[in-house]
């Protein structure tokens, strides 16, 4: 009896044992698999990115006009010029108005989408209207806003509708043509956040409202204790990618005024300095600080603000 029960105990112990290792070549090849897979990627990712940046680096410390095969070497002058002359230092100020047009635009979006999360009517039909101007083509809507804000445009049509006539010009002065410009900006960006708000909102379980509900809580409450720390993930995003936004704005001010009144942004300058000054060098300095700028404010962000997660339950 002692030998039959120690038969299966036998094949228990054999079954356990372990496998033997696959041999040095299949553990080779098994390694290298995904890096094969990567191969692809990271050469594309090394040529059309980082080697760029490289060049671009190399450049900024350089007086190449962008065409003679020729270039000397100035050290740090390309950057002191940025910070020095005023002209070129000025387009820092033109983008306090799209910091603060993008704090609205986020703030209304968020708003937006905290509405539309609720059962309201029509709901779909405003999620539609929100979204749409994202999908327009910049260079269009330059265009349509173009003739929105000329002299006895579109805009002064409608306020004469209500009594208010006018003979501003809207993109005639540097205040009011970078809050028009920074307008636009808004109006066009906002269903992007909106998107990315109410996907986040719609993400946290539908339990937590109705347990809200039955302890009395309004939608106040609701989006205070609930909606905000559940979607601030999302929320840090959005401020990264608005303020790096904020100051790399392009189409829109181009093609509505070309960077003149006084609207001239970062990176149009650098377009100027690049192209039609043949100051590769200078322009090449530009685009570097605009990164380091960038770099900077999100690496503050993320210290500021980190990426907790966040327990609702």
């Amino acid at each position: 009896m002692a030998a039959t029960a120690q038969k299966p105990l036998d094949r228990a112990a054999a079954g356990t044992a372990p496998a033997a290792p696959a041999p040095r070549g299949t553990r080779l090849w098994r390694g290298m698999t995904p890096w094969l897979f990567l191969i692809v990627p990271l050469v594309l990712l090394i040529v059309f990115t980082y080697a760029p940046i490289a060049n671009m680096v190399a450049y900024s410390f350089t007086d190449w006009d962008g065409v003679s095969p020729e270039l000397h070497y100035t050290g740090t002058g390309n950057y002191a010029e940025i910070f020095t002359r005023e002209d070129l230092f000025r387009v820092f100020f033109v983008s306090g108005y799209y910091l603060a047009a993008s704090a609205v635009q986020i703030a209304a979006a968020l708003y937006f989408a905290t509405i539309l999360s609720f059962n309201v009517r029509f709901r779909n039909f405003y999620k539609g209207v929100l979204f749409f101007p994202y999908l327009i083509n910049g260079v269009a809507i330059g265009f349509v806003f173009l003739y929105f804000f000329q002299d006895g445009g579109t805009l002064d049509s409608v306020l004469s509708l209500f009594g208010v006539h006018t003979d501003h010009a809207w993109l005639g002065t540097s205040t009011s043509a970078n809050t028009s410009l920074a307008g636009v900006s808004v109006w066009r960006y906002l269903g992007l956040n909106f998107v990315l708000f109410l996907g986040a909102i719609q993400s946290i379980p539908g339990e937590l409202y109705e347990a809200a509900e039955l302890d009395g809580a309004n939608r106040w409450h609701q989006f205070r204790y609930i909606i905000a720390p559940g979607i601030k993930p999302v929320v840090s995003l959005t401020v990264i990618l608005s303020i790096s936004g904020s100051l790399s704005v392009f189409e829109i001010p181009y093609i509505m005024t070309g960077g003149a009144t006084g609207t001239e942004t970062f990176v149009i300058q650098t377009v100027k300095l690049a192209f039609r000054f043949n100051k590769t060098g200078l322009a090449s300095a530009a685009a570097v600080v605009l990164l380091l700028i960038i770099l900077v404010v999100t690496w503050l962000q993320r210290r500021l603000v980190p990426d907790d997660k966040v327990e609702l339950v």
